[in-house]
């Protein structure tokens, strides 16, 4: 038996950290809060508040993304790096462009899921993701998940 498996069957503390992920309905609940924090406190105060990575919007590997209807991030909560730059001809791991779908999902639907597939940064191995996106005034605000 791997000394990994076990350390989680020894300790279930273990297994709560290595697998504590966000859900569908986790994200869905972060975009409620976000966009009740975004009409409570105004556009500019939100997006601060999303790209605090201390703030009340990182949850596990949940948090907001913000971006404008041109791709230019404006709240990235897991990579400030992000804040500024034009994702619209970003690409999935098939070669899906995915902020105009993004920003055609925001704009049509108001809200809803939008499924690709991303490459791991770890790991290197293509995976499901999806987020979910939520049209709020002149951008959109999104929370994306490990599938």
């Amino acid at each position: 038996m791997s000394n990994f498996l076990v350390a989680i069957l020894i300790n279930p503390f273990l297994t709560s950290i290595a697998f504590d992920v966000g859900t569908a309905n986790d994200a869905k609940s972060m975009i409620q809060k976000a966009a009740a924090f975004i009409k409570a406190n105004g556009k500019e105060k939100a997006i601060a508040e999303f790209n605090n990575p201390q703030g009340k919007f990182i949850d596990r590997d949940l948090y907001i993304l913000a971006v404008d209807f041109k791709g230019i991030i404006l709240a990235n909560g897991a990579n400030a790096k992000r804040v500024g730059q034009n994702m619209h001809e970003l690409k999935d791991a098939n070669g899906k462009l995915l902020f105009p779908e993004f920003i055609e999902t925001a704009k049509t639907k108001g809200s809803g899921w939008v499924d690709y597939k991303w490459v791991n940064p770890e790991t290197k191995k293509v995976e499901d993701k999806s987020t979910y996106i939520q049209k709020t005034d002149d951008f959109f605000i999104g929370c994306e998940l490990r599938k």
